[in-house]
């Protein structure tokens, strides 16, 4: 390949511009994904996401229908990161801890993406590989079909809401200027500073107990909260004589 030359000083050029990529329906999500990772779902648009490909919008509608397609593409494409196990019926509490963990894993990578999550019914195929998965798992555990049903939904609520606060902290984390470690003791200071100085007379407990209300961190208050589900879940499997 021939080495490219050097542009004399007297003379004006223009280099040719760089290749764009081919558009396709992956490239577009590649795109998008990149840019969530970067401002969140604020920095997702049809514009923006053909700004970076070098086009226009409308080039963007022949692969993808609008912005609410774009963020369905989205979130299967996070989903396809979790690793699903194969249900063991002597295990599947451990499991629908792990695939909790997984999930709320992948949300807090993709910063604000857990929204999407919310309100949504699985239709794309890997939103539907995890409901599958989970499903299978409490079955196979015992859990009624009808239980079963309910916990897959309230199950995919708590986790996709836990993270999504998890990103609301993160967006004033980041707003504010600080490291994380120090908007963290930060913020507990706050916490505990307007708790202290609640009336103890009207709110005693609170007053009291400042210290266990603040003391746990995020993680530490899902990993109750998912244990709090799977434990309240297995109460439902039928007692085998």
């Amino acid at each position: 390949m021939a080495t490219e030359l050097p542009v004399p000083a007297w003379k004006t050029t223009r280099r040719p511009p760089a290749a764009r990529p081919a558009l396709s329906r992956d490239v577009i999500v590649d795109t998008a994904l990149k840019l969530l990772d970067a401002d969140g779902l604020d920095g997702v648009s049809m514009r923006r996401v053909a700004d970076e490909l070098g086009t226009g919008p409308a080039s963007l509608y022949a692969h993808v229908a609008n912005k609410e397609e774009l963020l369905d593409l989205l979130l299967d494409r996070v989903l396809h990161e979790v690793e699903l196990p194969e249900p063991d019926p002597k295990r599947w509490q451990d499991q629908l801890r792990e695939l909790g963990h997984q999930l709320h894993q992948v949300f807090a990578r993709h910063r604000d993406i857990a929204v999407v999550a919310l309100a949504t019914v699985p239709s794309a195929p890997n939103a539907l590989r995890v409901a599958e998965c989970m499903f299978g798992i409490m079955l196979a555990g015992g859990v009624p079909v009808n239980v079963a049903a309910l916990a897959l939904d309230r199950f995919s609520l708590y986790v996709a809401g836990d993270a999504y606060e998890g990103s609301l902290y993160d967006r004033q984390r980041i707003a504010s200027g600080l490291a994380e470690g120090e908007f963290e003791r930060r913020h507990i200071r706050q916490v505990q500073d307007f708790f202290e100085k609640l009336p103890a007379d009207q709110f005693p407990l609170i007053v009291k107990h400042v210290a266990a209300l603040a003391e746990a961190g995020g993680e530490e208050r899902f990993e109750f909260g998912l244990d709090m589900m799977v434990r309240s879940l297995a109460t439902h499997v039928p007692k085998r004589r």
